[in-house]
């Protein structure tokens, strides 16, 4: 008996979540490759996503990527050899430094906007408006109960 997918109905909601992600993730690679930024991985990414706009310690980053610091750590020096980030020195802790977007990242960010805000458009135009905001309103909902830094 060969092995094929279950129906929709059947899947967990947590891989219906994930399906729509993969595939705009991978649209998003796609896009990135294409201008350029084909050197950006996946783990580097999630990672790189994680830098917030004034700077975020490599702990932090680690912490929310749910990796090790040691991985944080090899990540983020990909992502500097590279230009993504940028490490400068924190100025409330003299000791410690902070992970900033650097030039190459800041050139890739609204590349992968565009491609994202392109596929909420498909999204939005194949499920209709009403249908779309319903979905993006119980998630923003759901996201009070799972993620852990609101």
């Amino acid at each position: 008996m060969a092995d094929y997918p279950a129906p929709a109905e059947e899947l967990n909601t947590g891989l219906l979540l994930f399906i729509p992600y993969r595939a705009l993730e991978n649209r998003v690679f796609d896009a990135l490759a294409a201008a350029g930024f084909a050197d950006l991985t996946p783990a580097q990414a999630r990672v790189f996503q994680r830098v917030g706009p004034h700077g975020t310690r490599l702990t932090d980053l680690a912490a929310q990527a749910r990796i090790t610091k040691q991985s944080a750590s090899v990540l983020v020096r990909e992502l500097e050899d590279n230009a993504y980030i940028s490490r400068i020195p924190d100025p409330s802790d003299a000791r410690a430094r902070l992970i900033v977007i650097g030039p190459r990242g800041a050139e890739a960010i609204p590349v992968a906007a565009r491609c994202i805000a392109e596929v909420e458009a498909e999204w939005q135009a194949f499920l209709g408006t009403r249908q779309y905001r319903q979905l993006r309103g119980a998630l923003t909902n759901l996201r009070q109960l799972t993620d852990p830094y609101l």
